[in-house]
């Protein structure tokens, strides 16, 4: 009876630990996520009744109406920045991905002359670096600046990415590296045909670090900069949202001049947020395997 008693008394405890955690997990989803519900929602209300509104929002403020986003699209700033973004976006992810690559699998590679030497070198640069003024000073003395190469060069290669990736190469089985290497497979040929396949989940991982990181760069393209016609979208998103400089978008609406200003704020926010929103679902699935693997092995 004692027995029974226990595991009834446990049980009760369970369930009210459960209800809590449920409590405490939901309070945890509605704060986290209520922000963006309200952006969204917001950038569809009216701009006179955003204007007045100090609260919580569950549905646009009537009349419903699409002008910041028609604003928006139709903005040369906004534009252009989505042009330089992708530009700067793909050639950036291709030479990280290839350097990144490239330098995780020498690492990986067991009895190379001075591979400890060279790997605490490159540990260094995760703690040490030259600073703002000598990094400017370097891309101005090699002709990048105010050119997208300015935002790609020197953020080539990303330590941690690297030995994230390094952590899982060394973990593909050693059989198969002396195998390829037995049918006369080369180091590149062993990294393209043996290594890559096999750490598909870590790539779609460091895929989604490097293009997050080129989607919400601003600071350096601010730095580097001056023809604004070459502003990523970071860039042109900070100028409106913190210096408002969006005077042109707000153009025939004086009466409602706050109103409508946070309204082409939020409609901006969804506008540059949705193709990484788009992006994440399709790598979510890689996610925690591809960390777990560069957490655990090597």
């Amino acid at each position: 009876m004692k027995k029974k008693s226990t595991l009834k008394q446990e049980g009760r405890g369970y369930e009210v630990f459960q209800v809590f955690n449920n409590l405490f997990f939901a309070l945890v989803l509605f704060i986290t996520a209520y922000p963006i519900y309200y952006v969204l929602i917001a950038s569809f209300s009216s701009p006179s009744g955003l204007a007045v509104n100090y609260g919580f929002i569950w549905l646009p403020i009537k009349p419903f109406t699409l002008e910041a986003y028609r604003r928006v699209i139709t903005y040369r700033p906004v534009i252009l920045g989505f042009k330089n973004t992708f530009i700067i976006l793909v050639a950036g992810l291709a030479l990280n991905m290839v350097m990144t690559s490239i330098g995780a699998y020498f690492l990986s590679l067991k009895n190379v002359m001075f591979s400890r030497v060279i790997g605490m070198l490159i540990l260094f640069t995760m703690y040490f670096g030259g600073g703002l003024i000598p990094s400017y000073l370097n891309v101005r003395s090699l002709g990048m600046l105010n050119t997208y190469w300015a935002l790609i060069i020197p953020g080539a290669l990303s330590t941690y990415n690297m030995l994230i990736l390094r952590s899982a190469f060394a973990g593909v089985p050693a059989s198969l590296v002396e195998a390829a290497t037995i049918d006369g497979a080369k180091h590149f040929t062993i990294l393209r045909r043996v290594m890559l396949p096999l750490t598909g989940s870590t790539l779609a991982v460091l895929v989604l670090y490097y293009g997050v990181g080129h989607w919400n760069a601003w600071f350096s393209a601010s730095i580097y900069l001056q023809d604004t016609t070459k502003y990523p979208l970071a860039l042109v998103l900070r100028n409106i949202l913190i210096k408002s400089q969006d005077a042109e978008m707000r153009q025939g609406d004086a009466g409602n001049e706050q109103g409508f200003t946070d309204l082409i704020k939020y409609a901006l926010i969804v506008v540059s947020t949705f193709p990484i929103l788009c992006l994440y679902p399709f790598l979510q699935r890689f996610f925690v395997k591809g960390v777990m693997i560069g957490a655990l092995k090597g």
